[in-house]
């Protein structure tokens, strides 16, 4: 029969015997004595409960110390953590989307340490405007008059329509309605921007008399929506922008065109689906365009406003702006990573997102042929590991149906595993590994895709597979 001991048998050190220790004085110098005071009461309080419950034995004062430590560790270890995305999807939302090349990570280091000219003209001496700093880029790669940045792509809709259309109508067709991750609706931003929403069409056809039978006095802007996250196929019909643009000018109407992705560059040079570009939306008569930083244009997150110079200005002139403008952390970073379009020859090495997204299968393959019997001997005969060619995706809503041959890590359970929900544990072990392990379950298989497993991180994602030793 187990003796609960009393509260008069519990012996635990005093706090002040705890911080006393010469193992607590690193403890102190690490993280203040104010935080490790309050640990250490914590942990005595944990400890004398379980003590009296029966469930912990007596501790020397060298474990308490050890305990400690643990505890502040914990207490100090950042949520914001580095993990290995291998679900392979590229640009993963919930993942932090594009990875920032080298050029733009040291910029940010360089913002961080120092003061920057973020709004002061070094010719002039006097106050200035931080888009001029990334603006002529802009206007350089993109063809456009103007630009503005704001801090995702959803405010430089909201930032736009609330400038342009407030109490006024805007045309979108009904097939281009979207609603995207997070619930975001196109509808909702803008009833939130003050605008009056006018659907034309049908789901899967809208014709150019559709829009044409829509526009009143009252109406502000054409809009076309990217479908970023679906697409529609079979029967369907679409009004490009080649017959938009003239419809909207015949009516003293502006185009507008939120484009979501927002590349570049045509990224068929590269191998990959062809992607409209912002230099091509400008180029068939768009009076604005928005796009986000942190998708295929392979930067921070921003939303990017181009267009016209006089709409730009009004834009820039409402208070929201404000509000939703970026700092210059953003700043520094989109500079270099626009800066890497201007060599697109090199584009492909120095741009990380673009790197990802070309990653030869070859080289997967290689890599998960070495690492598959390095996993399989750690798990042990409870899982089966292969090495097995799997498709990958962009993601973010960047050409949805559009898949990309790619190589990785497939993992079942075998008929002698006495695991229950066998890869639902082992995900949740990966996921607690020092770096997390982020992989996808489908078919009865947890799939680990290396496209984003690149050589200089291998090393280090195989030192702590030990750790998943049962």
């Amino acid at each position: 029969m187990k003796t609960v001991p009393s509260v008069q048998t519990v012996r635990l050190p005093s706090v002040d015997r705890i911080l006393g220790d010469a193992a607590c004085a690193a403890l102190i110098a690490q993280y203040g004595r104010a935080q490790t005071l309050d640990a250490a009461r914590a942990l005595l309080a944990s400890l004398r409960a379980a003590m009296l419950a029966g469930t912990q034995a007596p501790l020397e004062l060298s474990e308490i110390a050890a305990q400690l430590a643990q505890q502040l560790q914990a207490q100090s270890r950042s949520s914001l953590r580095a993990v290995f995305n291998l679900t392979g999807t590229v640009l993963h939302t919930n993942l932090g989307r594009a990875l920032l090349p080298d050029a733009a990570v040291q910029a940010v280091v360089e913002a961080l340490q120092w003061p920057m000219n973020l709004e002061f003209d070094l010719e002039t001496g006097k106050r200035g405007d931080r888009d001029d700093l990334v603006e002529e880029l802009l206007r350089e790669l993109t063809g456009a008059e103007a630009a503005t940045i704001v801090n995702n792509n959803a405010a430089a809709v909201l930032l736009m329509l609330n400038t342009l259309a407030q109490n006024k109508e805007v045309i979108v067709s009904r097939g281009e309605l979207v609603e995207i991750g997070g619930a975001f609706r196109i509808p909702d931003v803008m009833t939130r921007a003050g605008a009056v929403l006018r659907e034309v069409g049908s789901t899967n056809r809208t014709h150019r008399a559709d829009y044409a039978n829509g526009i009143n006095e009252n109406t502000a802007l054409l809009m076309k929506v990217h479908c970023s996250n679906y697409a529609i196929t079979g029967f369907t019909k679409s009004v490009e922008l080649d017959e938009l643009v003239p419809l909207a000018a015949e009516h003293g109407v502006a185009t507008a065109v939120d484009l979501g992705s927002g590349t570049l560059v045509d990224l068929a040079q590269y191998g990959l689906p062809h992607e409209t570009t912002v230099r091509e939306t400008i180029a068939a008569g768009a009076d604005l365009v928005t796009f986000s930083g942190d998708k295929l244009l392979g930067g921070p997150q921003c939303g990017v406003i181009v267009g016209r110079a006089d709409l730009i200005a009004k834009i820039k002139r409402n208070p929201l702006k404000r509000a939703l403008r970026v700092g210059k952390l953003t700043l520094a970073a989109l500079e270099p990573v626009l800066q890497l379009y201007r060599a697109p020859d090199l584009l492909a090495e120095r741009l990380t997102t673009l790197r990802l997204l070309t990653r030869p299968s070859s080289a997967m393959r290689a890599q998960a042929q070495e690492i598959a019997p390095q996993l399989q001997q750690v798990l042990g005969d409870s899982y089966a590991v292969t090495a097995e060619a799997m498709l990958s995706q962009i993601g973010s809503g960047a050409l949805p149906v559009d898949q990309l041959p790619s190589f990785g890590l497939a993992v079942r359970a075998t008929a002698s595993c006495r695991i229950g929900n066998a890869l639902g544990v082992l995900e949740q072990r990966l996921r607690g590994l020092a770096m997390p392990v982020i992989g996808r379950i489908g078919q009865d298989t947890l799939w680990l895709d290396l496209r984003c497993l690149e050589s200089a991180h291998h090393d280090r994602f195989v030192a702590q597979l030990a750790q998943l030793q049962s």
